[in-house]
């Protein structure tokens, strides 16, 4: 089954609680603090793995969780970290995270690996916090908190040459003809419902990848059809080979297919257009495809070079094989990404600004303070240590929380909400 895009849920484990304790042993008079410090938590982690080609093995776990870390424990013991999970996807995948739409990763290489949500780090048990002003401290820090992503899994197919045209114009023909490729084959519409790969190698020229793309009507780019579904794999090629039906097989018009084609890729991206594209009028063994060609040629002028094969019987098929090499070797991967496209669509990280934080003033006497930071000091703090609670006022002030609330108004008595937690403001 090929599969080119899922989505799931990952979750990072959380990291494991620090320890509160303290030695107790014989002949130790002094014993001091001994809790030790949490594990980390589990990360889910996504690796390329050149031997997989879709993303089924995705489509049937929506869930994808990682373990937390183990809690600390007496005599300065930690806790064991959690395994990371490891996702192996095929070469070409993308991962965006769903509500934005913003890219998380891009895998186009062999050895690539993204952490996709990083596990929890453990929180430090009091015996971190001994210093000669305070030897028996009573603070400890739960582990961080699990990150949880709604994720959207994308495969886009990686090729030198892409060959697009109208279902049953011969692509998958040519691609069994020129490579070890084995796509399947028959005299209807829609014959190929996935896309194929096939390394194309001639003598003397360096060898290229070649894709057998679905074909694509009339509105592919508004989702007709398999629509979007075709038009995602040619993004990454570098050179288009356009198949036409010479001999009008199935009734249609080759100048109209051809120009409904390049219609479909101009709307799909703008510059997908704009990517070296040869154009191929096959079938040319049939009796009406000679008439047809001169007419072809005609509307389209003598500006563009129609290179004439059978594919079934090969006439022509090693000529066009060197062209496409030729092409290939000269043309450069052309961004399908409008300037103000980029900002908005490629983010190459997911990772929250930790540094920032918001204050909203919800009504005359109450605000909320909102920042990744802030909400997770207070996840990390033991609200059953008052030494814990004292430490979180003293981060708090270094990060500026109680002068902001100032600057906007905060007054003495008033209600400070961050989280789920109510706190009042004492100035």
């Amino acid at each position: 089954m090929f599969v080119d895009e899922v989505k799931i849920v990952v979750k990072s484990g959380k990291g494991g609680n620090g320890a509160l304790a303290f030695r107790h042993e014989k002949y130790m008079e002094y014993g001091g603090p001994s809790g030790g410090d949490g594990g980390k938590g589990g990360s889910i982690v996504f690796v390329v793995d050149e031997g997989m080609t879709t993303l089924v093995d995705l489509k049937y776990r929506k869930h994808i969780f990682a373990r937390a870390g183990e809690d600390g424990g007496q005599k300065n013991m930690h806790g064991a970290d959690a395994e990371d999970i490891i996702v192996h996807v095929p070469l070409g995948t993308m991962v965006f995270e769903n509500t934005s739409g913003n890219l998380i990763c891009d895998l186009t290489h062999k050895d690539d690996r993204y952490v996709i949500a990083k596990g929890g780090k453990g929180g430090r048990g009091n015996a971190r916090f001994a210093t000669s002003r305070n030897q028996a401290p009573q603070i400890q820090e739960n582990g961080e908190p699990a990150v949880t992503l709604e994720i959207r899994v994308e495969l886009k197919l990686l090729a030198d040459v892409g060959l697009v045209g109208f279902p049953s114009v011969g692509k998958s023909t040519l691609i069994s003809v020129v490579s070890s490729a084995k796509p399947k084959i028959a005299d209807y519409p829609f014959t190929t419902l996935v896309p194929s790969l096939g390394v194309v190698e001639i003598d003397g020229v360096k060898s290229f990848v070649m894709a057998d793309l679905p074909g694509i009507i009339e509105g592919a780019s508004q989702g007709l059809g398999l629509g979007l579904q075709f038009l995602r794999h040619i993004e990454r090629t570098r050179v288009i080979v356009h198949l036409i039906d010479m001999a009008a097989t199935h009734g249609r018009d080759p100048y109209e297919d051809y120009l409904t084609i390049n219609k479909e890729l101009s709307e799909y991206k703008m510059l997908l257009a704009k990517r070296p594209q040869i154009v191929v009028a096959n079938k040319m063994d049939l009796p009406e495809a000679k008439e047809n060609l001169k007419v072809f040629k005609e509307k389209i002028g003598n500006e563009i070079e129609v290179f004439e094969i059978a594919a079934i019987t090969k006439a022509g098929v090693k000529e066009l094989m060197l062209k496409i090499a030729e092409v290939l070797s000269k043309a450069k991967l052309v961004d399908i990404y409008e300037e103000d496209e980029k900002e908005d669509e490629v983010v190459y990280r997911y990772e929250p600004k930790d540094k920032e934080f918001n204050i909203v003033n919800i009504n005359e006497t109450t605000y909320s303070v909102e920042g990744n930071l802030i909400v997770r000091l207070l996840q990390m703090t033991n609200f059953g240590s008052e030494e814990s609670i004292k430490q979180l006022a003293r981060r708090m002030r270094r990060y500026g929380v109680d002068d902001k609330l100032r600057e906007v108004g905060a007054k003495n008595g008033d209600t400070i909400r961050i989280g789920e937690f109510e706190f009042e403001f004492v100035d």
